[in-house]
């Protein structure tokens, strides 16, 4: 037994393997045995990858290292079937189908060493799933691959710095000697396997790839709120990590995880803006005690908790409210004792005193306007701006919103006289807003970016009235709750508290501006497993305090910024005051241009800089070592230069004559190449067979086609190996023709066939041996006199039945046959040529003759059939005639029945009475 040996190649790229390729690593096969080297199987995970099915791509993919198992003794030696196509080490490197990376040295085990590929079974069920996989993994890979390398081509790069921008997957050879005639510089930019299918070796190519770093990385901040530590709002983590690092390249994401974890005793600043108008008298009287008992409920949530108070009405202008003097001082009526009209007023900054709350809003007075919507998006918007005058601190920071009417917004000032839009700035002095007659109300729009930018969370706290407006209003505003407020106030706490808890429980990201050709995604991992994506994968919903959720957050450069410089963008979490800071930088240039020559000799006496393997031309040059100005690349001197033979095509019209030399087109497909000084040669223009260029048996060189060995005509298609043409008796065609590219071409035109093996016109086997059979058999038949010279030649063995004779798989070429005499008698027997070309035929002993009819039996059915008949026809009578009797009598019975007899008086008779009128009787 040969021995075998494994190897570790470690991972194998994926490659498509066509039926062309494949057929030609066979041919190499074929036509270069070495005794050194067998068969070759692939084996990923349970199954072995080796099929080849015509018109298909197969491809062989590996994550991880793949065992490659070789020996003549093994698979090489074996009979495997026919849709398995075994491929030695050697053809597959020859046909430039096989590249690995560097591994572990081959060990050769002993003589006893087993080929695992062959002794796991393939089921054809799981093989075609196989099968499927591939093609369909194949298909997605090359179209993948083809548009990879497109990218690179297409953008036509002439510097490493512009290749690297082309794609994630482009690369720059550096190689001095890598472009071939007539290839630009640009040639230079193309997808990494495919500038080193070219020669170019790694380390000579300049793909730079992205990074990440993280400047701070504070953990996640671990306390309950019974402990005696007390820490500092700016002391809490609850953001991890704080600042990042990035480097992008262009296409090229780079991602990183966010950890959120919801602290433990989080301090709370909450301010109460409530609605003054007179709709809002009996709520304000539930609202004076609210400092202590809210105080006192939300110690429970947190240790660290402050209240503030304002309170708004409406623009002082008209329509709003009523200008004349003594509305300006009373806007109530008479009997009612209200407070001038205001647009916002600042009553307590943000305090932990709760009795200092309950005593300011004591003092407070109801006021008064005309309209119903109230002017509360002038408060909100102060409240969110004037941070320094509310007091607010870097902590959770609450807006409960108080009202039972709607609100202005945006547009609505012109009524007023008010066209200037709202400026989103501070204008309190003596906590009052000074300039609600000046600027419009904000919009919704500007309300949501001054929220989020301060970090407040607002509940909105209204009647059951004006539910839908502010729940509407809610989808708009990010972490905001609406609360059903009873029509005096008196549930304001429970509301409070509520919408606290559900504003907490989840957790919004967001982030600032991003630079122009920069995106982001998102995906998060929550509580339970459950996982979002795409705007789903920015938020976490059911967080309890001490829950840790985490995000995956990917940054993706399209292109590099005008100016190069670095970029920082902000993700935060709505409602939160931390936030994470993320620098961006761009990775524009290769770092070979840092070592770049100015003013090379080698770029025509200093008109350029020679960088990274080529020349980056000074403005005004041009050409591969910018030997050119740019004013004479037009000129018809130069394209002298491009003329084949004083053609009067320029570079064959494949390409462009540049400083007197062509340079040949790049093609859609990598694959396809123009070639040649005047481009003249390519490797696409060729021969084609069953839709291969050269049959896939051969290689396109300048339109021509070149076969592999054993391989011939123009196409490359025709096969000078016989193997198909040998029938199962080891002749070339069963010696009824020749073979010709791999086919049989019948002499004889009564034969076809694969192998001329089949002939209509010619008696069967069985016809043909019929009478020999006979004479041998049973001494009768046509050549009973003739049967010692005429059949001497056949072996025969009798049997006693045909359950005796020969089975297929018993015998070689074995055929049953089933023949009659001239007695009309079937006899059985079967012919079979064995080993020696000896005729050996196995005879059923007795013939089946057919026995003669029983009289008796005939004609005894014959009379009884008659009787029968006979009979069945007399009952059919008598039943039609009953039938037809009842049907006579019903009528009669009918016609009786509708009978009717006159009833006329008899003409002479007369009646006794006679009755006498008086003529003179006048009826009085």
């Amino acid at each position: 037994m040969a021995s075998t040996t494994s190897a570790d190649l470690g991972p194998i790229r994926l490659h498509i393997l066509s039926e062309s390729v494949l057929r030609r690593a066979n041919q190499n096969l074929r036509t270069n045995p070495t005794p050194t080297s067998g068969g070759i199987a692939l084996n990923i995970g349970r199954y072995r990858f080796q099929q080849a099915h015509p018109y298909t791509r197969v491809c062989l993919i590996a994550s991880r290292p793949v065992r490659v198992s070789t020996g003549s003794g093994c698979c090489g030696g074996v009979s495997t079937p026919s849709s398995l196509a075994v491929l030695r080490r050697t053809s597959l490197e020859t046909a430039g189908l096989l590249r690995t990376s560097a591994g572990p040295r081959s060990r050769r085990p002993t003589e006893n060493t087993r080929c695992p590929a062959l002794e796991v079974p393939l089921q054809a069920k799981m093989a075609y799933k196989l099968t499927f996989i591939a093609v369909l993994f194949c298909s997605v890979a090359s179209g993948l691959a083809q548009q990879g390398g497109s990218e690179c081509l297409k953008a036509n790069a002439k510097s490493c710095g512009e290749c690297i921008q082309a794609g994630p997957n482009c690369g720059w050879c550096t190689n001095l000697d890598f472009l071939q005639e007539g290839k630009p510089t640009s040639a230079r930019c193309d997808d990494i396997a495919t500038l080193k299918s070219k020669g170019c070796k790694e380390s000579e190519i300049e793909n730079p790839r992205g990074s990440q770093r993280m400047r701070e990385n504070k953990p996640l901040t671990n306390r309950s709120k019974d402990t005696a530590e007390k820490l500092k709002p700016e002391d809490i983590t609850q953001v991890q990590p704080q600042k990042m690092e990035l480097k992008l390249r262009s296409g090229e994401p780079q991602t990183f995880a966010l950890k959120f974890k919801r602290a433990e005793d989080y301090p709370i600043d909450l301010y109460y803006l409530m609605d003054l108008s007179f709709s809002m008298k009996d709520d304000l009287e539930n609202v004076k005690s609210l400092g202590t008992a809210l105080m006192s409920e939300m110690k429970k949530i947190t240790s660290d908790f402050r209240i503030g108070f304002g309170s708004f009405v409406e623009k002082t202008v008209m329509p709003y409210i009523s200008t004349t003097p003594a509305k300006l001082l009373n806007p109530c009526t008479s009997e009612q004792n209200c407070t001038s009209p205001f647009s916002y007023k600042n009553v307590l900054n943000l305090t932990n005193d709760g009795s200092l709350f309950n005593e300011l809003v004591g003092k407070q007075h109801i006021s008064g306007n005309l309209d119903s919507p109230e002017g509360g998006f002038d408060a909100i918007m102060q409240v969110a701006v004037c941070g320094e005058q509310i007091g607010w601190r870097n902590v959770t920071r609450l807006l409960v919103f108080s009202t039972d009417a709607g609100f202005h917004f945006a547009g609505d000032g012109k009524l007023g006289g008010i066209v200037l839009p709202n400026d989103g700035k501070c204008h309190l002095e003596n906590n009052m807003y000074t300039m609600s007659h000046y600027y419009d109300y904000p919009s919704i729009a500007h309300l949501v970016q001054k929220l989020s930018e301060n970090n407040i969370q607002t509940i909105f706290a209204i009647t059951e009235e004006f539910q839908p407006v502010y729940k509407e209003l809610k989808n708009l505003i990010p972490k905001s709750a609406v609360g059903t407020l009873s029509s005096n106030s008196s549930n304001v706490i429970h509301l409070i508290i509520d919408s606290y808890n559900s504003l907490s429980s989840e957790v919004i990201l967001e982030n600032s501006k991003l630079p122009e050709g920069v995106t982001i995604s998102y995906k998060s991992f929550c509580k339970n497993g459950v996982n979002g994506t795409g705007e789903n994968g920015r938020k976490c919903a059911n967080i309890s305090i001490g829950d840790e959720v985490q995000f995956e957050i990917s940054i993706t450069a399209h292109k590099c910024p005008k100016k190069g410089q670095d970029e920082t963008i902000k993700i935060k979490l709505l409602g939160f005051t931390e936030e994470v800071e993320v620098t961006l930088q761009f990775i524009c240039e290769c770092d070979c241009q840092n070592i770049g020559i100015p003013n090379s000799a080698d770029c025509f006496n200093g008109n350029g800089t020679f960088e990274c393997g080529a020349c980056r031309c000074n403005e005004g040059r041009i050409g591969r070592i910018c030997e050119c100005r740019t004013d004479e690349v037009n000129s018809d001197n130069m394209d002298a230069f491009c003329r084949k033979d004083n053609a009067s095509e320029i570079c064959s019209n494949n390409g462009e004559c540049i400083c007197g030399q062509c340079v040949c087109k790049e093609r859609e497909n990598p694959d396809e190449i123009y070639s040649g000084k005047f481009c003249e040669c390519d490797n696409f223009n060729c021969d084609r067979s069953n839709g291969l260029i050269c049959g896939g048996n051969g290689v396109c060189e300048c339109r021509v086609c070149k076969c592999n060995p054993n391989f011939t005509r123009s196409a490359c298609d025709c096969s000078l190996d016989t193997t198909s043409c040998i029938a199962t008796n080891g002749q070339i065609c069963n010696g009824r023709g020749t073979c010709d590219c791999g086919r049989c071409k019948c002499t004889d035109p009564k034969f076809q066939g694969a192998t001329c093996e089949l002939c209509q016109t010619c008696p069967g086997v069985c016809a043909e041996h019929k009478e020999c059979v006979q004479c041998k058999a049973f001494n009768k038949g046509e050549k009973k006199d003739v049967c010692d010279q005429e059949c001497k030649h056949f072996n025969t063995t009798i049997v006693e039945s045909r359950d005796k004779l020969p089975q297929p798989g018993q015998a070689d070429a074995l055929t049953h046959c089933k023949e009659k005499d001239a007695d009309d008698c079937w006899f059985y027997f079967t012919y079979s040529v064995n080993g020696t070309n000896e005729v050996v035929v196995h005879v059923v002993d007795k013939p089946e003759c057919p026995s003669g009819p029983d009289i008796i039996p005939i004609v005894a059915g014959v009379v009884a059939g008659i009787v029968l008949i006979g009979l069945a026809l007399l009952l059919i009578w008598k039943l039609l005639m009953i039938i037809h009797d009842r049907r006579e009598f019903a009528k009669f019975e009918k016609e009786k029945s509708n009978a009717k007899w006159d009833t006329g008086e008899n003409p002479i008779y007369k009646s006794a009475v006679t009755t006498v009128v008086n003529p003179k009787y006048e009826g009085k």
